[in-house]
């Protein structure tokens, strides 16, 4: 492959390799983040109220619909975010990581290190 950045049209199996090992690294945090959102959606993080005063149980009740609630948008967020991750791999995979959608042109290794799910370079960020 062209050794300069503005040449090149693909990255390097070395270069792709270095961002499949992040990409798999974020996978593996949002993978647990995303089971203690479902966890605490469902109950299963429960501290258990049973033996507490009528009123405190009734505050903490409001308390925690709203914390499920914010939960459960956490938890969406947070399968996207995966979803996204998973994409990059898939296109690791096919030859079309780093590459950016609208100008068909590498998307610049820092900005892959930063956001490495990223299919739109800089510039074309900017332009939308």
């Amino acid at each position: 492959m062209a050794t300069k950045t503005k040449n090149k049209t693909k990255y390097s199996k070395k270069e792709l390799d270095e961002f499949r090992k992040l990409i798999e690294q974020k996978l593996e945090k949002a993978y647990a983040e995303y089971e203690v959102f479902k966890g605490t959606i469902s109950g299963e993080d429960d501290h258990g109220t049973n033996d507490t005063s009528p009123t405190f149980k009734v505050l903490e009740e409001g308390s925690e619909v709203l914390s499920k609630e914010e939960n459960a948008q956490l938890a969406v967020r947070q399968k996207k975010f995966i979803q996204h991750l998973e994409n990059a791999m898939l296109r690791i995979e096919n030859g079309s990581y780093g590459i950016c959608r609208v100008t068909g042109n590498l998307i610049s290794k820092e900005r892959l290190r930063a956001v490495p799910h990223a299919t739109l370079s800089i510039d074309a960020k900017k332009a939308q």
